[in-house]
């Protein structure tokens, strides 16, 4: 069995450049709406994304079996993927990247209360139900922080509301990998599944809804470039090497960065205001995350302070 590491100077290098690049795209998507829509450049960067994936497969000789066993659960996490981010990319129409990052990366905190009840493994311990109850309570409290800034209140509730539901979708993609063939199976065959039925679905939903304007300017191909050789593609592959390597239970932990990487970018390049109530309520989501994904990690710092009587 490979054995991995502790985390280390690199693991936190990494996953720093990891969770910075998730917390930029809500950003990057926002920046670049007058130039391409949203849904739209969702669907470009899956495609780009699916043609590099493929492509690496084949540089590394790893079989691509997208008709196998794999096919039923690779279809539906395929479509809550399309859903997460058809969810994202409207949301973003109403809501600041701000509000987006921190809705739609809450799902840790769904994923671990769905997993309790479905996989015995999976059984949350005190501490997680309290990092369960301050997401929840923070969730609550960030719906309420609005203001008179650009975006008009029931806009933004509608918004968060659809970011919200993005990271509903996030957390039962985890869910069906957790609990499916596909936790057996290649964590690029995963994403392929994801990446090519976006494509196709984000595709026709941009067509439908009429989001098919794109402004070839330097901005669109920047952010576009962004998005599929950065994020949809980078910082997957930086993803997998980091779960290779290293525990993922422990990895894990420092995804709240994520979060917190959003809401400042989002303030700093995008100017977003940011209300004291809703701050505070992405400051308890961020708390919760932590306890629900580093409890064990938590439990041993603990004990290891802990004064010897």
């Amino acid at each position: 069995m490979e054995r991995r590491g502790l985390i280390d100077g690199q693991a936190m290098g990494l996953m720093l450049l990891f969770c910075l690049c998730l917390g930029m795209q809500h950003v990057v998507l926002k920046l670049a709406g007058p130039d391409v829509a949203p849904v739209l450049m969702l669907a470009l960067r899956s495609g780009i994304a699916a043609a590099l994936v493929i492509g690496y497969m084949k540089w590394t000789r790893e079989p691509l079996d997208l008709f196998g066993r794999n096919l039923r659960p690779g279809l539906a996490v395929g479509v809550l993927f399309t859903l997460e981010y058809l969810f994202l990319g409207e949301a973003l129409r109403y809501t600041t990247a701000s509000h987006a990052v921190v809705f739609m990366n809450a799902s840790p905190v769904f994923s671990a209360l769905i997993l309790h009840f479905l996989v015995r493994e999976e059984r949350m311990a005190a501490l997680q139900w309290l990092g369960i109850l301050l997401a929840f309570g923070g969730i609550a409290l960030a719906f309420l922080g609005q203001s008179d800034g650009p975006i008009a209140v029931p806009d933004m509730l509608w918004g968060d509301f659809l970011a919200l539901l993005a990271g509903f979708c996030w957390a039962f993609t985890t869910v069906i990998i957790r609990a499916s063939r596909l936790a057996h199976s290649s964590a690029r065959q995963t994403l392929l599944y994801q990446l090519l039925v976006a494509f196709l679905l984000l595709t026709a939903a941009a067509g439908l809804s009429g989001q098919w304007g794109f402004n070839p300017t330097l901005r669109a191909f920047v952010s576009l470039g962004f998005q599929a050789v950065i994020v949809s593609f980078g910082a997957f592959m930086i993803w997998f090497w980091l779960i290779r390597h290293y525990h993922a239970s422990r990895i894990g932990v420092l995804g709240f960065m994520t979060p917190l990487f959003g809401v400042v970018l989002g303030r700093l390049i995008l100017d977003e205001p940011i209300a004291l109530s809703f701050l505070f309520g992405a400051l308890l989501v961020v708390l919760g995350i932590l306890l629900v994904n580093g409890h064990c990690w938590l439990k041993r710092l603990l004990v290891r302070h802990r004064p010897v009587a």
